[in-house]
């Protein structure tokens, strides 16, 4: 980097800077940090959900997926994503978005008081927080890793800087300001991303290479076949399914972007243009990936470092500087939103429950809580950045793959199942029970179990089989142990209810206060 990308890198932290110091116009209570009062204009919920999904994992972790076996990066990952927002966007946009308008919740599981009980709701938020912290810590260690590869900055100097500028504009703008950046990076990403693609293009061009006869080089033999070594049918499958509730709400973050619009109707067309996102978008940023065996020789065993070393070799300063905040934009429209998420867990589900001084919060503490608990949670994440790549945590692509998506599974099952009608029969115990199964599982599976197999587990078992689990046992038991009780069944009612007249009204329950809970569980 020169003193010109240098120039371009600053001028976008002080774009996102001065966002979140605009945006803290628009928030004047918890609603609004959280929500945005309901009143973000569908495109822009779309673009916000189409960017929070991203993070630099993909220019390190998928571009070493897509350098080592090409197509099957996109195949296996972001077609599964836009599969499942597509399915989602009838499934579970618009009752997501009734939990706001209906039970005037701000916290994605603000809802489960009432949909189970108390212990269910804090299960599902301690551990959703928690994995959280580990999701987050693996995109700061992405970001990080990348920027040493340009700046020659360590790690954990790396991390630093980019925690600090998120946690400013994040927690002074809250939702507001997470969506009106994510729009801003949209654009530098639709820049840098363009600029990249036509870069890799010319360059091939200059060898003799066309755009299409590329496939045919001995360097990128097999690397068009859609499903190879571990990303294989079943890992397909599982992804799919397991995508289809994390895009949707069960990571937390976007289930926000569904409760910002206005109405159902809206969440709906903002995860539509989600998915179309999903579906076209990635193909652009991917080719330079799937290219990248024929321009450059990684470093790096698994590939991480092959797309940062293109970008160093095809793009002239100045342009180098525009990919690097592309980079940052995919880690900070992410990092930033989940961090908006996990306030909103500990400060509407946790605190209340834990502090009695919390149960009084008028909207001002609220609001502070919100962004004290913002700030706590991006110092936590960062903390846990710095040992990504040690022998717990292991590489940052084994942290997102098979800890989040093997992990996300039990938390985000009783979250989007309680939702709907045919499971209306699932109470508490077939959600605690389907939970806490889970997690045994994923520690079985990974652990245990792949110690005494020649091998280990196939990463597909490693991912699918918790889900599995948590999935059968969460139906199953609500079949034979129903707890459909009346007022369980007016939280379903209310949230798959059309229209906004008597009917729909008269099924939304009274809410349960954290106190009351705290009572009834004693009892």
């Amino acid at each position: 980097m020169n003193s010109l990308d240098w120039a371009v890198l600053i001028a976008y932290f002080g774009v996102m800077v001065a966002i979140g110091v605009w945006s803290h116009k628009r928030v004047d209570n918890v609603s609004d940090f959280f929500t945005a009062g309901g009143r973000m204009p569908w495109w822009l919920s779309g673009i916000s959900h189409h960017m929070s999904g991203y993070s630099a994992v993909m220019f390190t972790g998928y571009a070493g997926i897509a350098y080592t076996y090409g197509v099957t990066s996109f195949v296996t990952w972001s077609f599964p994503i836009a599969l499942g927002i597509a399915i989602g966007s009838r499934l579970f946009a618009p009752r997501i978005n009734r939990l706001r308008s209906r039970l005037h919740v701000a916290s994605p599981l603000e809802y489960l008081k009432n949909r189970y009980d108390l212990r269910t709701q804090q299960a599902l938020a301690w551990s959703g927080m928690l994995l959280k912290i580990v999701d987050v810590g693996a995109k700061w260690a992405a970001i990080a890793t990348l920027l040493s590869v340009f700046t020659g900055v360590s790690l954990n100097q790396g991390i630093l800087i980019t925690g600090c500028i998120t946690a400013v504009y994040c927690t002074i703008g809250g939702l507001w300001a997470d969506a009106l950046t994510e729009l801003g990076q949209f654009v530098i990403q639709l820049l840098a991303g363009l600029a990249m693609f036509f870069a890799v293009v010319m360059k091939l061009n200059d060898k003799g290479i066309g755009f299409l006869g590329a496939w045919d080089e001995p360097e990128l033999q097999g690397h068009g076949e859609p499903l190879v070594g571990p990303y294989g049918t079943v890992f397909l499958l599982a992804f799919l399914f397991i995508k289809l509730f994390e895009y949707n709400g069960g990571m937390l973050n976007q289930a926000q972007r569904y409760m910002a619009t206005a109405t159902p109707h809206e969440a709906r067309r903002s995860a539509r243009l989600s998915a179309i996102l999903w579906l076209v978008w990635p193909v652009v940023l991917f080719f330079p990936m799937w290219m990248s065996p024929l321009l450059v020789e990684a470093q790096k065993p698994d590939g991480s470092d092959s797309y940062a070393l293109m970008t160093e070799q095809l793009l002239p300063h100045g342009l180098l500087g525009l990919v690097i905040v592309g980079f940052f934009s995919h880690t900070m429209a992410m990092c930033s939103s989940d961090a908006n998420a996990i306030a909103a867990v500990f400060t509407r589900d946790v605190a209340p429950v834990l502090s009695q001084r919390a149960r009084a919060w008028n909207e001002r503490s609220g609001l502070v809580a919100a962004r004290v608990t913002t700030v706590v949670f991006l110092g936590l994440s960062m903390a846990v950045a710095t040992q990504v790549n040690s022998p717990t945590f292991k590489d940052i692509i084994t942290v997102v793959i098979k800890w989040v998506a093997g992990l996300m599974g039990p938390i985000a099952i009783p979250m989007m199942l309680g939702l709907l009608r045919p499971f209306r029969r699932s109470g508490p115990t077939a959600a605690l029970t389907s939970w806490a199964l889970g997690l045994l599982a994923f520690w079985l599976v990974n652990y245990p179990i792949s110690w005494n197999v020649d091998g280990g587990v196939p990463l597909q078992y490693q991912v699918s089989i918790p889900l599995a689990v948590s999935l059968v046992l969460y139906i199953l038991i609500g079949y034979l142990k129903p707890e459909d009780t009346p007022e369980r069944l007016a939280v379903v009612e209310s949230v798959n209810t059309d229209g906004d007249g008597a009917a729909a009204a008269a099924a939304v329950p009274a809410p349960a206060g954290p106190a009351d809970d705290v009572v009834r569980a004693k009892e």
